[in-house]
């Protein structure tokens, strides 16, 4: 079979390394593996947006200065519970997981490298664009903006006058700061808004759902204990059709955890007892990730069966753009020294103690905090890459 993300990944940075030294003067070279190609592209946008509608951005910003703060409470007590659960409860993924094609993600469908590609790309955009316009309402510069590469990885970026934004209050820094990661949530929620009163009722018009597709297990959990192969479809639990997805959570949302409930599945009857989930002991948990909802298309919609594999697609960057969009939110939020919640963490202490030395003090605390919880997270997946490296040179000298 054609491995077209391979394919597309060689086409695609192949063009780039083209296009780097075809145009190597324009490019700027930090640190030897970030890469910035600076350009004026949007700042004119930036001007008319902070010009045309100034009392409802500075409303805006406001409120994203107070959503970042809770955002910020929210993503680090999230990462410290589940941080303490890794390492004391077996078989709990990892919180924070590398968002890359072909990284399998617990809970989450596979990652096409287009999709990656798209989704980034739009994420960064309005990032670091919305960071711009909140910086041109408070008056302060913006030198430049453009795409860059850390490595291989793609990113954008908008570059204020430092020396002028370090002159604006404290609340304005923080609203500049905020505007990025709180853009992303707004487009998250967004895009989750559209998908839950438009695609959603579109798809259920036209698709007749046939079952839950289960693609993963969790190990020590219930299910995993069954004679059972992934993947299978659900499509009764307790004699109670599960053939749709709001079907499905509203018969799972009444079970009761050490209660024995009876699966009808696509290889037979089983019988499990559900236990209590690990976020709340009183809700049932059977231990299955990795979740589709199989359909196929109602009869007077059989003409778009060749369209299948698009509206597929499709559905998939919707959800990735959710996903994706919402995470950058949320992990740029953390008190963690280069990045934007690690800004409005000193501007705030800064402001909370009127020394540079106390503030500096408390976000280098702060940072090693995170800094650590990451590490810990990231272990699980560090492994896992050792041990593919470690298999292929044993393949290798195999081989020779």
């Amino acid at each position: 079979m054609v491995n077209w993300d391979l394919i597309s990944i060689v086409i695609f940075y192949s063009l780039l390394l083209i296009i780097f030294f075809k145009y190597r003067e324009k490019f700027t070279v930090q640190g030897k593996i970030f890469v910035l190609y600076k350009t004026k592209l949007g700042l004119k946008w930036m001007d008319k947006l902070a010009e045309k509608f100034p009392r409802f951005l500075k409303l805006l910003s406001s409120i994203g200065v107070v959503i970042g703060f809770a955002g910020m409470a929210f993503i680090l007590y999230t990462l410290i519970k589940e941080t303490l659960k890794l390492l004391f409860i077996p078989g709990t993924p990892p919180a924070i997981a590398p968002v890359l094609p072909g990284i399998d993600i617990p809970g989450a469908p596979d990652l096409s490298f287009w999709h990656w590609v798209i989704t980034i790309f739009i994420a960064a955009a309005i990032h670091e664009f919305s960071h711009g316009v909140v910086a041109r309402l408070h008056k302060v510069k913006v030198k430049s903006s453009g795409f860059a590469f850390l490595g291989p990885i793609l990113a954008a970026f908008v570059e204020p006058e430092e020396k002028e934004l370090s002159k604006r209050s404290n609340w304005k820094q923080m609203s500049v700061f905020a505007a990025g990661p709180f853009s992303n949530i707004l487009l998250g929620i967004f895009i989750l808004l559209l998908s839950g009163f438009i695609f959603s009722p579109i798809l259920n018009s036209i698709y007749d759902g046939q079952g839950i597709i289960v693609n993963e297990l969790v190990e020590d959990y219930p299910i995993a204990s069954l004679d059972i192969q992934v993947p299978f479809t659900i499509t009764q639990i307790n004699g109670e059709d599960t053939l749709e997805v709001i079907e499905f959570f509203d018969v799972t949302s009444k079970l009761i955890p050490g209660q024995e409930v009876i699966l009808t599945t696509d290889q037979g009857e089983y019988a499990v007892t559900p236990v209590g989930n690990p976020d709340n002991e009183s809700v049932a948990f059977f231990g299955v990730s990795g979740l589709e909802f199989k359909n196929e298309l109602k009869e007077n919609y059989t003409f778009l069966e060749p369209f299948r594999g698009t509206i597929a697609w499709f559905e998939l960057l919707f959800l990735w753009l959710f996903l994706i969009n919402i995470g950058i939110g949320l992990f740029n939020l953390l008190p963690l020294g280069p990045v934007d919640g690690g800004r409005m963490f000193y501007a705030l202490s800064l402001a909370v103690f009127k020394d540079e030395k106390k503030a500096n003090k408390a976000l280098g605390t702060a940072s090693l905090l995170c800094l650590g919880l990451i590490i810990i997270n990231f272990i699980p997946w560090i492994t896992k890459l050792l041990t593919w490296i470690w298999s292929g040179i044993v393949l290798l000298i195999a081989l020779l």
